[in-house]
């Protein structure tokens, strides 16, 4: 079995997790400090293992630009967004949904900024996902009081900020560094992530964190499960395919935590959840359906 074929199924795996490494965290830190630790040490360990293979470097000035700026937008703020709008009120559920529309958004775009062109099955494939992700989250949404809403005004808008700043980054992976060397690529990242999020610590924070067996269990995993493994594979997954097919991954995320949810915290796992996500397969296999050759004639 070849790494291009469980490659997306990993890559969900791990990515998943973030929400469950977000949970334990949250209580013991100031989620944009958290962020800043695991972009240091993500950044340190990749300068390491660059180092150990010679790993090789952007030779220009703007290969180093946009390594750094795309670390900026996939990581401070999309990660930023998303971690502070959940510890500032916006629930899980709802978080989830905004930034699941990121595969919509990317495929509205692709064809404007990186020439994609999507089959008529990948769109039908797209949508499918947006409807198996409203089946599996609208029933959770229904249940919140709409208090809880409008409490959550300003952090909605900052997810929203952020799933947008993901969209683009992604696009932006697919346009300007479709060369170059992996490694040193991510390592360049998350020094830019941690270059921008830093001030807002210092700004919005008490950087606050408790050290604790969670707090050390969470940022190892944050490095090396999902720093190092899962974002290696998304830029693997944007540079060998369509940046649509990588993004409509994001679909299985939500289904996936609240499936990851269930066996770790007991939390309920509806029928709408199970529908919804059997929806979802069913679209991002259609998105990432290979097209059949044709033979000449």
């Amino acid at each position: 079995m070849t790494i291009e074929r469980i490659a997306p199924a990993l890559f969900v795996l791990l990515w998943s997790t973030g929400w469950i490494v977000a949970r334990y965290a949250a209580p013991h830190a100031d989620p944009l400090f958290f962020l800043c630790l695991r972009y240091v040490s993500a950044a340190a360990v990749f300068v390491v293992f660059c180092m150990i293979v010679r790993a090789e470097w952007p030779q220009t000035r703007a290969q180093w630009w946009h390594a750094t700026f795309s670390g900026v937008l996939l990581h401070a703020i999309y990660l930023g967004g998303v971690w502070w709008a959940i510890a500032h009120g916006v629930p899980t559920a709802l978080s989830g949904l905004i930034a699941a529309l990121q595969p919509l958004l990317t495929a509205t775009v692709a064809p404007f900024v990186v020439g994609e062109r999507l089959s008529g099955g990948q769109k039908l494939g797209i949508g499918l996902g947006l409807i198996g992700l409203m089946i599996a989250i609208v029933p959770n949404l229904m249940a919140l009081e709409p208090e809880q809403i409008a409490a959550a005004t300003v952090p909605l808008i900052v997810n929203v900020v952020a799933m947008i700043a993901v969209t683009a980054g992604t696009l932006y992976q697919k346009r300007y560094l479709q060369t170059g060397d992996l490694r040193t690529i991510a390592t360049l990242q998350y020094l830019g992530a941690f270059v921008v999020t830093a001030p807002f610590v210092l700004l919005l924070e008490d950087m606050r964190i408790v050290w604790n067996f969670e707090v050390f269990v969470a940022l190892a995993w944050s490095v090396f499960g999902l720093s190092l493994l899962a974002v290696a594979l998304l830029l693997y997954l944007i540079r060998r395919g369509q940046v649509s097919r990588a993004a409509s991954l994001i679909y299985l995320v939500p289904p996936t935590v609240a499936i990851q949810a269930f066996l770790y915290f007991g939390e309920e796992l509806t029928l709408p959840m199970i529908v919804g996500t059997l929806v979802v397969v069913l679209g991002v296999y259609l998105t990432n359906r290979k097209p059949k050759a044709v033979l000449p004639t």
